[in-house]
């Protein structure tokens, strides 16, 4: 571990570095230097749940938080995702996307971050963090959200959805992740021709992307989750002043509906996805999150 007076030296060049090259990634994929991975880990199916012999009841994507750097999930160690499959064994979910980045290359894949990992693990999550806010930027929006709309939409075709089925499309989200399942909806449109619906777990998203073409947005969150609140004041999309926004026309429509998880927090050992912390009911919050998941979707 470096130690601290070192590391606090290095930092501030470093986030430099990563505020200038956190667009690199989604200009490489405009101009098609590279092509986007579709390969997954060896053993590794493109989707868990219902078998690809029938028909699923919807196709569940999930869009991790900042912690997401590898194919496998790595918040909770997938236990949100293990615990929607058992309670829901009629879904299809895909739990692989890499939601911060365009070319679907895992972070913790690549050669120099795993040095990095090694040395200075936040810088594993300040990269992501950066990819946010890129993907929230009104210059590079459109490109990011056709770049990661592209991925989710091969990733389901791959795990064998197939496009115009009807079938539906559920984007659960956690945290950032919300700012990327907003932007894929006009992509799984276009290529899938797919109803999509979209719950929000903590979402932190700029409110900019449209939701036309979305059947619904369930909006998960709680009273002390302080991060929620804290995207909703820094975006002024977000803010009622501002009716164009896709979120406020949105929130017009009807589109979107609130669902309290009090007193679950954005993240540590009382989070929304805590097998430990418990509700008065005896059940975990992670038990509350995923139940409510699951009847939002069966409805």
């Amino acid at each position: 571990m470096i130690e601290f007076p070192l590391f606090a030296l290095l930092l501030g060049p470093v986030l430099l570095a990563e505020a200038l090259l956190a667009r690199h990634e989604v200009l490489v994929y405009t101009v098609g230097w590279r092509t986007p991975t579709t390969e997954l880990p060896k053993g590794m199916p493109y989707a868990r749940g219902a078998e690809p012999d029938r028909p699923p009841a919807a196709y569940l994507v999930y869009l991790d938080g900042i912690g997401k750097r590898r194919f496998r999930d790595t918040r909770d160690g997938g236990q949100l995702v293990k615990a929607l499959i058992a309670g829901a064994p009629e879904l299809r979910v895909l739990g692989q996307v890499q939601p911060y980045s365009p070319l679907a290359d895992p972070l913790g894949n690549r050669p120099v971050w795993k040095w990095i990992r090694r040395r200075v693990g936040l810088l594993l999550f300040l990269h992501n963090v950066m990819q946010i806010f890129v993907a929230a930027d009104r210059r590079y929006r459109p490109l990011y959200n056709r770049a990661v709309g592209a991925q989710i939409a091969n990733q389901l075709r791959l795990a064998g959805y197939e496009p115009g089925s009807g079938l539906p499309v559920v984007l659960l989200s956690y945290s950032g992740g919300a700012q990327v399942a907003t932007g894929a909806v006009e992509e799984l449109h276009s290529q899938l021709r797919a109803p999509v619906l979209l719950i929000t777990i903590g979402g932190f998203h700029n409110g900019a992307n449209d939701l036309t073409h979305a059947r619904h947005l369930h909006q998960l969150t709680s009273a002390t989750d302080w991060i929620e609140r804290l995207c909703i004041w820094i975006f002024p999309q977000r803010w009622r002043l501002f009716r164009g926004s896709g979120w406020n026309r949105a929130v017009r429509a009807g589109k979107v509906t609130v669902h309290r998880l009090d007193p679950a927090t954005h993240m540590g050992r009382h989070s929304y996805i805590s097998p430990e912390a418990r509700l008065p009911d005896g059940r975990t919050y992670l038990d509350h999150t995923a139940d409510t998941v699951i009847a939002l979707i069966r409805a």
